[in-house]
């Protein structure tokens, strides 16, 4: 787990946030039945309005991993066998019907991008692409296309679609729109 940053702020050891935004009693417990591999690349990890360790804290088998560019030995391992890429495209591989792990990238479009070229394990991952996704609940971050969604939004999209709906993803959205609403809040009160 990543050390939380230095400075004169008291910071949350679960979830690396300042006590004063600390994400941890907004954290849902979600059952999932394919595990989840969260890359998240090292500029999300303190970025405040980062939706990738809620939904790290939220989900019950995920595994969080901060970097750009992973030991090609270390990331096979993480990966293990029959994983998928959340990204859009093809990919080059034949997406097996029952994944063994969803690999989701968290880092901004470009970033991913970069991370992709940089693991070419990744690269040659099979990919799940969203079907159909409803809009965005994400209004805080800006979105370069209308079918772009946060990490959260996203995984939880995909679980869907993998695993079947559950109940509990609502609570995890209530919990993402009331950390929305509580950004938007301290950023009113600044002005």
């Amino acid at each position: 787990m990543d050390a939380p940053p230095t400075s004169r702020r008291l910071h949350c050891v679960q979830c690396l946030r300042p006590q004063a935004t600390c994400l941890c009693g907004r954290v849902v417990q979600v059952p999932h039945r394919t595990p989840v591999l969260i890359l998240q690349h090292p500029l999300e990890v303190h970025h405040a309005k980062g939706s990738g360790r809620l939904l790290h804290l939220s989900l019950q088998r995920s595994r969080m991993e901060v970097g750009e560019q992973f030991d090609e030995a270390r990331l096979a391992e993480w990966l293990g066998p029959d994983a998928v890429l959340l990204y859009p495209g093809g990919g080059s591989a034949p997406r097996p019907s029952r994944p063994g792990c969803l690999v989701v990238l968290d880092a901004t479009w470009r970033k991913s991008r970069l991370m992709c070229h940089a693991n070419p394990l990744l690269a040659r991952l099979p990919r799940l692409s969203l079907e159909a996704p409803p809009p965005s609940r994400y209004t805080v971050r800006r979105a370069h296309a209308p079918d772009q969604r946060s990490t959260l939004e996203a995984t939880l999209l995909a679980l869907e679609q993998l695993d079947g709906p559950h109940p509990s993803h609502a609570g995890v959205l209530a919990a993402f729109d009331g950390l929305q609403a509580s950004w938007q809040a301290r950023a009113t009160g600044r002005q």
